[in-house]
Formats: C-alpha cells, structure tokens, sequence
C-alpha cells in the first residue's frame, strides 16, 4: 500500500507531492463544508488522480500526519497493492426506514471476500444507530463497520458526504475493501467523567429524546448546563449523556445534535431507547487525551505494522481541548510511531464496535481508530 497526502487552503490551492497521479486508485477527501462545495478545488484533486475514485466527507477539523487544519481540505491517495474496494451510496430522507436503508446499503456491497466495511453518514439527517442495525443484519459474519459522521464545525447547519464523488446531503456512503491480504484493527475510546443522578428515559422515539423521569428532558438538561443552556445546541457538545440498557449492559455515549423547543424535545446523533437510563457527562482533559492513546493501542495489528490509520475524533473533544487538540494526535502519532500515514477528521459522531466481536455501534465524543495493512 502506498499512500500521499495533500492539503488544500483557500489562499494557498493544493500543497502537494503528486508522486501517484496515475497510480492512486482511491482518494480519502476531508474537508469543511464551504471548502468541499468549492467546485475547483475538487476539479483539481480530479486532474491530479485521474483513475481514482472519491471518499470523503465534511469535517468539523481535518486531521492529516500530526496536525489538524480547519478550513481546508486534506486528501490521502492510496495505491493498494492487492486488496480490492467497492464503494456504495445511498440517499435519505426524513421519514425513511433507516434500518431498512441500511439493509438495503448493505446489500449494494458484494459479499465474497469482503473484509471490512468504512462508512460516513450525513451527520444530521441519519439516524446511524438504525442504519447499522440495518447494516449489522445483512452483512457477511465477521465483517465490521467503522467510521463516522459527517460535520459542519460547530454550526450544525447542513453536512455533505461525497457521493459519486460529489458533495451532497442526506446521502451514506460505505467503502467495502476486500481481499485476503488485508489486515485490520480497530479501537475507541473515550475519556468522560458522569455526574449527577442517573435518570430514566420515560419517552423517546428513536434519537429524539423527550422525557426523563416523565419530565421535559430538554427543562431538566438546561437546568444541568445554568448558563450554558442559552448556547444549545452547541453547548451540548461539552455535556454528552452516558446511556445504560435497562439489563445494566454498558453504555454508549450521546451527543445533542438539536433542540426543539415547541416540542420540548432534543435530537442526539443516535438512538435514546425507551426504557434505558441516562447520565451527565462532563469533561476530563487528562481522560481524554489517554482515550486517543488507549485507542491507538487497541487498533495495533498483532503481527504487523498499520500501513494507514484513519482517526475520527468528535467535535466536542475539539472544543474542549481547544488549545490542546493536536495532544490527542500527537499521541496517537507516537503510539504508532512513523510508519502509518495518519489521516482523518472531527465528526458529529464515531462507528465502531463497542468491543471485538460485537455488533458495531454509534458513538459520540470518543477517538476511533481503523488501522489497516496489507501483508503478502
């Protein structure tokens, strides 16, 4: 596997090596919004890698090596030595059955061979717990599903996923790679301290949360927050609940994607089940900052070394960590040392197993890491 990287500025264009413009068979696009919806820049990633096709989405912050950019776009061409891929794409809308359509996007990838499934899903208008029940039950034992959610910074106004190589919404896009020759890992971790009573979900319907302990959950969470509460939806981002299944199996973590406030209502980057309990989180610099490690680690390959490790870190670990994002990267970098080409972004939620040999999941505010290698 060979892979280059290259970042795009408004100012300064594409920064680049171009040592495989007729040799990359696949392009991972990261970038803001505004910088993908630019259409000459995309143009120009096409010109240099001709033969290769797209997969991307926006970002809240592009990770590329050791660093983090905002506003840009960051491409990493790849050129597999002898692993295959099939790229599928769907489109939502927001009455849908999402489990059905991701069934039905499951269905798109072919079976033989495969080894492992990447997914980006538009970051608002998915409800991606449903669509990887969908995906969970129609694809291949053994096959996981990683990735993550689509952004917009912190605005939370609109998400594009490359579909078809162009920037659109409401659309999931899932990378199938296949072939005995590929090896994966993967890992995700957190880092967040709950506080508070923990409280029963009393009303819900899907990822739209709208009582606690039979009372308004959007009343009871501004009161949590004091004088955050006037900043929802983004405020939320520093105050994700911690879910428990009613069996006391272990918890996901939850993001606010946005109020309602007619309704009384808030909608979270995936499914609040009825009937499970829901706890406040708050945030643990040093925790953080040791999940991104713990992730890493837990993504190692046992017997090789991760030629690729694509990291997808959530927006709220960026906007507490502020000043000290580049730590969480900086520390995974040297967990992998220099070999890998570290490439990726900030999300509005993360896809992983909860632990190997289960059922993937949606996650949020955690670091999630899909290392891959190609052995002969």
């Amino acid at each position: 596997m060979q892979c280059e990287q290259s970042i795009w500025t408004q100012r300064a264009g594409w920064m680049r090596p171009a040592q495989l413009p007729n040799q990359a068979q696949l392009v991972l696009v990261f970038g803001a919004r505004a910088a993908l919806l630019h259409q000459p820049a995309l143009d120009a990633l096409r010109a240099t890698y001709p033969q290769a096709q797209f997969f991307g989405c926006s970002t809240a912050g592009e990770i590329a090596g050791a660093h983090i950019y905002d506003d840009s776009i960051a491409a990493t061409a790849i050129r597999f030595g002898q692993t295959a891929f099939h790229i599928a794409t769907i489109a939502l809308e927001a009455d849908d059955d999402q489990v059905a359509r991701g069934a039905a996007l499951a269905r798109l990838l072919p079976p033989a061979g495969l080894r492992h499934v990447l997914l980006l899903a538009d970051g608002l208008v998915a409800n991606t717990s449903a669509i990887l029940e969908g995906m969970n039950r129609h694809l291949p034992a053994g096959v996981a599903v990683t990735g993550g959610l689509a952004a917009d910074g912190v605005a939370f106004a609109e998400t594009v996923v490359l579909c078809d190589g162009q920037p659109r919404s409401g659309c999931v896009a899932a990378l199938g790679l296949y072939g005995k020759h590929l090896w994966i890992g993967y890992g995700s971790q957190g880092g967040w301290d709950s506080f508070g009573p923990e409280r029963l979900i009393t009303r819900s319907v899907g990822n739209v949360l709208y009582e606690l302990d039979g009372k308004s959950a959007l009343s009871l969470y501004k009161r949590y927050l004091g004088e955050y509460a006037h900043e929802l939806p983004a405020a939320g981002l520093r105050f994700p609940l911690s879910l428990r299944g009613p069996g006391g199996q272990p918890g996901l973590v939850r993001t606010i994607l946005s109020v309602d406030e007619q309704a009384q209502s808030i909608t979270f980057a995936g499914d609040m089940p009825q009937g499970s309990y829901a706890r406040l989180m708050k945030a643990n610099f040093d925790r953080l900052l040791d999940g991104a490690i713990g992730a890493a680690r837990a993504s190692m390959l046992h017997g090789a070394q991760p030629e690729l490790a694509l990291l997808i870190s959530c927006v709220g670990r960026k906007e507490l960590l502020m000043q000290r994002i580049e730590e969480e990267v900086e520390g995974v970098y040297e967990t992998f040392g220099q070999r890998p080409v570290l490439a990726g972004f900030y999300s509005y939620g993360e896809i992983a197993p909860f632990r190997n040999g289960t059922g993937c999941e949606l996650h949020n505010q955690t670091m999630t890491i899909t290392t891959l290698a190609e052995i002969p």
